[in-house]
């Protein structure tokens, strides 16, 4: 495609988050979703745990937000807590409305409910599931809504370059540079009333993770660049249970299956979460992270293992299929044998800075789901939130543009310049070498446990890679490769970045110079980029209360 389009909404990325909104908005105007890979292909088809959400009895939204509100550690928006938690459970009904299949059972009385599962950090079962495969479920039910709606056209293998910005307003997003990584040909892709940003998360910033290949931050370094607030990038969260084999790539070892009755042990045997947390097995995910980190250290370990041998067989098959023929497909029973796991990164707690309504600070640029600082998730995210949140403020986004009304003005769209690359040709083993060298740094200096003297010299690090990125990005034309490298040195200079901010540990950022929860430190770390002419994305790093 080389000629521009234009619709009423442009939507980037094709996670929960970015087809709940696209389903939305189809009933009032046209949808341009586009994704980098196959569209069933996100973090969302992904996840294995559930979602979360009041549907029990014995369950109450004060229950909710009070566990959200303790994993996030003093840090979460209390006001977007609750709206996520008080409106989710419609949420999770309008996704079994389009077809969703969750695991149900038949109660005392006959009648057949939702069966739920708890997981680190809930006080009450309350996370719907289907199997371990509850995001790949949740994901086929809303391609096959989108796929089906005449209103919404999807543009797969295609990746965001940059934001259009609207002549004489620099403040204003009406569309997104597009390229084509088949073809290899760029578009102009215009949205007449918003553009949704919803493109997951940046695990690929680390060597390992237990995220898809696509997740390069794209989102975050598109929005940042731009000059969207971006804020708590500090915040990674590590999970700390996946599949540790040299065969096998990060494999998530699913958090229910601590949920329902897994135990952490060291190669001995020997049980050891009790010794870091009165929460045992079900204390939230930075501190497990962290414990199996300082057991592996301590013992000079690869890894630990996760016990499940004394649930039967018939249960474990039942419940967790999918990771038990993964692990069978390695040589491990485990039903027989404990699990090796080790933490990889997992989620981003931070990201672009919207209102309660998915508004970002530029006008035109909405943004949901992972890509996101909502404030929900404060420094660490509470288990089965995440799906949630890509429902919740999605919808609220296109309520919100619904209330706001039709614009059929598209003036804001006319006099944008075409994107005009370059010509120069890069090489795969360049980006692949550039990456690599990103990904070691930050799992060197930027892991679970930091030093200032280790932010240091991840700075310098990436402050050399990205001069050599920007070299290669001004002088050749794009590719996914070189978009998705230029991308991960940004998100990784802003991870580092507000890791500098916080002279404080608290959640899932630990820094043992600053061993100890500060109240002074209870704020955002926001960051915006420095507007002076001719320099490339620096950070101005701003502290808000």
């Amino acid at each position: 495609m080389t000629n521009d389009s234009i619709f009423d909404f442009v939507v980037l990325g094709s996670g929960v988050a970015g087809l709940t909104f696209a389903l939305e908005m189809a009933k009032s105007g046209t949808v341009g979703l586009v994704t980098k890979k196959d569209r069933a292909e996100s973090n969302t088809n992904w996840a294995q745990g559930g979602i979360a959400g009041v549907m029990a009895p014995d369950d109450s939204f004060d229950l909710h937000i009070e566990d959200t509100l303790i994993a996030g550690a003093d840090l979460c928006h209390r006001e977007a807590v609750e709206v996520l938690v008080r409106e989710g459970p419609d949420r999770i009904r309008e996704l079994i409305a389009f077809g969703a299949k969750f695991n149900t059972e038949r109660g005392s009385d006959g009648t057949e409910h939702l069966s739920l599962t708890r997981e680190g950090g809930h006080s009450r079962r309350r996370i719907a599931y289907n199997a371990d495969l509850t995001g790949r479920e949740i994901e086929r039910a809303l391609v096959t809504q989108a796929n089906a709606h005449p209103a919404i056209t999807v543009f797969e293998h295609h990746a965001g370059i940059d934001f259009a910005k609207s002549p004489g307003d620099d403040d204003h997003v009406c569309g997104v540079y597009v390229l084509d990584t088949t073809e290899g040909d760029i578009a102009l892709f215009l949205a007449r009333r918003a553009v949704m940003l919803a493109t997951g998360g940046c695990g690929h910033v680390y060597t390992h993770t237990t995220n898809p290949a696509i997740a390069t931050g794209d989102g975050v370094a598109m929005a940042f660049r731009a000059g969207a607030r971006v804020a708590n990038m500090e915040f990674i969260q590590f999970h700390p249970t996946t599949l540790y084999h040299p065969a096998a790539r990060s494999f998530l070892i699913s958090e229910a299956v601590r949920g329902e009755g897994g135990i952490l042990r060291d190669k001995s045997g020997r049980a050891f979460m009790e010794s870091y947390d009165e929460r045992g097995n079900l204390a939230p995910r930075d501190i497990v992270a962290r414990a199996i980190d300082a057991e592996m250290k301590r013992l000079g370990e690869p890894c630990m293992f996760l016990d499940v041998t004394h649930i039967s067989a018939d249960e474990l098959k039942h419940r967790f299929p999918n990771i038990y023929a993964r692990c069978l497909s390695y040589g491990i029973d485990m039903t027989k044998e404990p699990i090796p796991v080790v933490p990889a990164a997992h989620y981003s707690c931070g990201g672009v800075v919207t209102d309660l309504d998915g508004r970002t600070s530029l006008a035109g640029l909405y943004a949901s789901g992972e890509v996101t600082c909502t404030g929900v998730h404060g420094a660490n995210r509470l288990a089965s939130n995440s799906l949630l949140e890509g429902l919740v403020f999605s919808h609220r986004a296109a309520q919100a543009l619904h209330k706001a009304g039709t614009d059929e003005d598209d003036t804001t769209c006319r006099g944008v310049p075409p994107f005009r690359p370059y010509q120069g040709r890069v090489r795969i083993a360049d980006t692949e070498a550039l990456k690599k060298r990103i990904q070691t740094a930050m799992t060197r200096f930027v892991g679970i446990v930091r030093t200032d003297e280790r932010l240091s010299q991840a700075e310098t690090a990436l402050s050399v890679i990205a001069d050599e990125v920007d070299a290669l990005y001004a002088t050749c034309r794009p590719t996914e490769d070189l978009l998705e490298l230029r991308n991960l040195y940004l998100v990784a200079q802003l991870i580092v970045c507000s890791a500098q901010q916080r002279s404080e540990s608290r959640g899932l950022h630990y820094n043992t110079d600053y061993p100890e929860t500060r109240g002074s430190e209870r704020h955002d770390t926001v960051l915006v980029k420095e507007k002076r002419p001719g320099q490339r994305p620096g950070m101005a790093a701003v502290v808000a209360a």
